[in-house]
């Protein structure tokens, strides 16, 4: 029998996520990152519950093709990398065919980055601690890449914070961070947007209306 979806949208998961983390609430040096687009109405929420800063970190997942929702990997604001080598073994995908899905995915976070940060300057994330946030996490892919990015930032604390996400998932993110929180890992997994009564594509729009 279907399991009915936990979270009604974006916005209450990042309440209850929000929730969560209230061990953070009132501590100095706390900003809570968004991973657009999804998980921007989420970060927003946490971002609130939090009294935090909200900031965006552009990201690009490379999808397999045919399959766009699994990713075969990521890019970041910043260069940061991150080929998912099982996934494009499986697929059979020879390396200039990788190469050139790095280079569309290159295009598009080049286009998200002048459309979310326009020109302000880069994270100033030095020293504090990084609550990235997203909608929910599959293959962990797009998040890995965040990581790096954040660290190559000079983070003092990466916390990952997100609804839903598989356990073979967090295990993983859990060796490259300080801290990963997570409401709900189910198995089977079946997706993120099996958890979501709400799961409608998030808008440019409704990303910088968020931000601003």
């Amino acid at each position: 029998m279907r399991r009915r979806p936990q979270f009604r949208d974006r916005n209450q998961a990042g309440e209850l996520l929000g929730d969560r983390l209230r061990s953070y609430l009132g501590r100095e040096g706390i900003c809570v990152v968004a991973l657009p687009r999804g998980g921007v109405p989420v970060a927003a929420a946490v971002a609130r519950r939090l009294a935090a800063p909200l900031e965006v970190l552009p990201v690009a997942k490379l999808g397999l093709p045919g399959q766009e929702e699994l990713a075969l990997g990521a890019l970041a604001h910043g260069g940061a990398l991150i080929v998912n080598a099982d996934v494009v073994a499986a697929a059979g995908l020879a390396p200039a065919r990788v190469e050139q899905l790095c280079k569309t995915g290159e295009a598009e976070l080049a286009r998200r980055s002048r459309r979310y940060r326009g020109d302000r300057p880069p994270l100033d994330i030095a020293g504090r601690t990084v609550i990235l946030v997203d909608d929910g996490l599959a293959t962990g892919a797009t998040m890995r890449a965040a990581v790096l990015a954040v660290r190559a930032g000079a983070a003092d604390r990466i916390v990952v914070a997100v609804p839903v996400a598989p356990r073979s998932t967090l295990e993983t993110l859990g060796a490259e961070v300080d801290e990963v929180v997570c409401l709900i890992a189910p198995e089977p997994f079946r997706g993120v947007g099996a958890w979501y009564a709400d799961f409608d594509q998030v808008s440019d729009e409704a990303v910088g209306e968020l931000l601003g």
